[in-house]
């Protein structure tokens, strides 16, 4: 009370009392992503890729050459900035809090996903934590992440967090290339009940979205052990700069007609 604590964002003194040390005026500077984005994996198009397909969707030029191991990706906001930060503060700080307005941020995401969905009940999968990262950090935030937003989103969905697991410590993905990315993950998730999850549908859960490798890892592992549909949400995702030359990557057709998915990754939109 005296001695009142500054916002973890932007450093101004928090003038009310919060468990969360971050200002209204950061928090209300969060915002959805706006724009043009790919209906499948939820990043953004350039104009020359914005008109729906014959099945209805828009696709990015790299959805339209791939076919990716979930139906569709969608993120809250860009993975920058402010939030950027409050998932920092959550991952690495350990400031639980913020697991209630990523919650809420997560919970308008998947309302976008609840039109889509066929089954009457969904399993809410996680992204999980090698055992001995989680021990060291005290927690898996994907999974306090889950509990905050489906207390926005009742009694649709089911939380699983002991179904899928990470078999195996792999090394930080930034700085890898795609390839890397890949063979960092290959091998490093198992589905530990197949029964709980054949013929059903899954929305797998993680904070951030950045090239799509671990998502796409686990969402393969899921699809072998029998699950009819994955689907994706995460609080946010890196978003490229889609400012290119379109002619360019028309040149790379050929070249990419049999290429392996994390190759076109690498391609700048």
């Amino acid at each position: 009370m005296l001695f009142p604590s500054d916002c973890r964002l932007c450093g101004a003194p928090l003038l009310n009392i919060s468990r969360l040390p971050v200002c209204p005026d950061c928090l209300a500077r969060i915002g959805p992503i706006g724009g043009t984005v790919c209906s499948v994996c939820g990043e953004r198009v350039p104009s020359a890729y914005a008109d729906y397909d014959d099945e209805g969707l828009r696709r990015c030029p790299v959805c339209r050459r791939v076919e990716r191991p979930f139906v569709r990706a969608v993120a809250y906001g860009s993975y920058d900035g402010g939030l950027r930060e409050l998932i920092h503060l959550l991952k690495y700080n350990g400031v639980r809090p913020a697991a209630n307005v990523l919650g809420r941020m997560l919970a308008e995401a998947i309302a976008a996903l609840e039109p889509v969905f066929e089954q009457s009940r969904v399993l809410v999968i996680p992204v999980p934590l090698y055992g001995a990262k989680r021990r060291q950090r005290g927690f898996n935030q994907a999974e306090l992440i889950v509990r905050a937003a489906l207390k926005h989103q009742p009694g649709r969905f089911e939380p699983a967090t002991d179904i899928l697991e990470r078999t195996r410590d792999t090394r930080s993905q930034i700085g890898l290339t795609s390839h890397q990315r890949r063979e960092n993950l290959r091998g490093a998730f198992a589905v530990s009940a197949t029964s709980r999850v054949t013929g059903r549908e899954v929305l797998l859960v993680d904070d951030v979205y950045t090239t799509g490798t671990t998502v796409s890892e686990c969402a393969r592992v899921l699809g072998r052990a029998g699950v009819r549909r994955v689907w994706v949400a995460t609080v946010a995702r890196t978003l490229k700069n889609i400012g290119f030359n379109v002619s360019k990557f028309q040149g790379f057709k050929d070249e990419t007609e049999s290429a392996e998915p994390e190759i076109l990754e690498t391609l700048k939109l």
